[in-house]
């Protein structure tokens, strides 16, 4: 993958996770970029959500440097604040710039008291550690309950993006979903940043869902630092939009193939809604519904729990119009069972990549698609010690 210009990376382990693996996280893009971001929805927001929306807000969307932790959320403490911003002030002091310019994010454990003074004494290692070349290292670094690291990248013309995020469990789209670094070197404004931005995640990490909580440090991040020198006109922009959808898509996806004990992705495809709002409420049902996630894990072709779920999305349909397929195999249509070869459907269902298709007779256009994956007892195994 061929990074984005103008960008370093660093990461070391600062002793904040048990683990001895690194645990603090940096990008730092040479010029200021550009940058917007969207936060979680939930009401519980962690001290680096409240204190990045305020640093682009102050800085009008111009950032330095990105810090990341993994192991301590730095959420529902009494000193998180305190944290967050000394961790800014004392790594925009060696870089020269203003505290707004730094944008903090954290992940891992919620109401445990994170010591600042961790962070403040690996800044001198981790900026030594600056290099271009070491992009996987923050990917990596910022892991918790993951099990692979998550990249991806395209190219548009000169200009390149390349992403990173991590994810497996507290995955439940709203609004942003884990934390997610896409950098670009094209010359991008804020205000089209933000237009990107919103557009792909809508496509991408509000799409997916691996067990239906919001996390209280959702953080997503679009960075462009110009180094390419590429000014993309209006059409370029669509393309850039394009590729960063793709990129965002790519990334959501991997998060859910990597949901904490799952063995199956699940796509979900919704057609024939009144619109796409209602197709997307539909889709968020059958993707959250314990039910048919279970069913799936056991390679059961029970159609029933997909129109149930459905049935609770609030959208209103008719039983009587309803198409089912699993793995392209028909199973229900006018909301009635159809024959099918059982023992071959469930023989399809056990692939680690798994489709359903929900549709509604008659004229609409609504439509939706939706990541989600299977529940299995590991991810009650991983929730059950996570903070033990």
């Amino acid at each position: 993958m061929n990074l984005p210009l103008g960008y370093k990376y660093s990461s070391v382990y600062a002793g904040i996770r048990k683990a001895e693996k690194d645990d603090l996280g940096l990008i730092v893009s040479d010029l200021p970029a550009n940058a917007a971001g969207v936060f979680t929805q939930n009401r519980v927001c962690a001290a680096p959500v409240k204190l990045s929306r305020a640093h682009l807000k102050k800085s009008h969307g111009s950032v330095k440097a990105v810090l990341v932790n993994a192991g301590n959320a730095n959420c529902a403490t009494k000193t998180g604040m305190d944290v967050a911003t000394s961790s800014c002030n004392a790594l925009a002091k060696r870089l020269k710039v203003d505290p707004e310019q730094i944008l903090p994010a954290s992940t891992g454990v919620i109401g445990v008291e994170l010591d600042g003074q961790l962070i403040l004494k690996a800044l001198p290692q981790l900026l030594l550690g600056l290099s271009g070349e070491r992009f996987e290292d923050v990917a990596t670094a910022m892991m918790t309950t993951d099990l692979a690291m998550k990249i991806s990248g395209r190219e548009i013309g000169r200009v390149r993006i390349a992403g990173m995020t991590k994810g497996a469990g507290m995955i439940h789209p709203h609004m942003a979903t884990t934390l997610g670094f896409i950098m670009t070197d094209a010359v991008l404004e804020p205000r089209h940043l933000r237009d990107i931005l919103d557009a792909a995640v809508n496509q991408s990490y509000n799409r997916i869902s691996v067990d239906g909580d919001t996390s209280t440090n959702d953080t997503l991040l679009l960075l462009a630092n110009g180094a390419s020198g590429t000014k993309p006109n209006k059409k370029d922009r669509e393309a850039i939009l394009g590729a960063v959808t793709e990129v965002a898509v790519d990334l959501a996806k991997q998060i859910v193939r990597d949901g904490e004990g799952a063995r199956k992705l699940v796509s979900i495809y919704v057609v024939g809604a009144e619109d796409d709002e209602d197709a997307t409420k539909i889709a968020r049902a059958i993707a959250n519904s314990p039910l048919v996630k279970t069913a799936i894990a056991g390679s059961d072709p029970n159609w029933g729990r997909i129109l149930s779920a459905a049935g609770n999305s609030g959208v209103a349909f008719s039983q009587r119009k309803v198409n089912i397929d699993f793995q392209g195999v028909a199973v229900c249509h006018g909301g009635l069972a159809m024959e099918f070869d059982e023992p071959d459907l469930k023989a399809k269902l056990d692939s680690p990549d798994c489709e359903i298709l929900f549709g509604i007779q008659g004229k609409g256009k609504g439509k939706a698609r939706f990541w989600t994956c299977d529940f299995t007892e590991k991810y009650i195994e991983i929730n059950a010690s996570y903070r033990t």
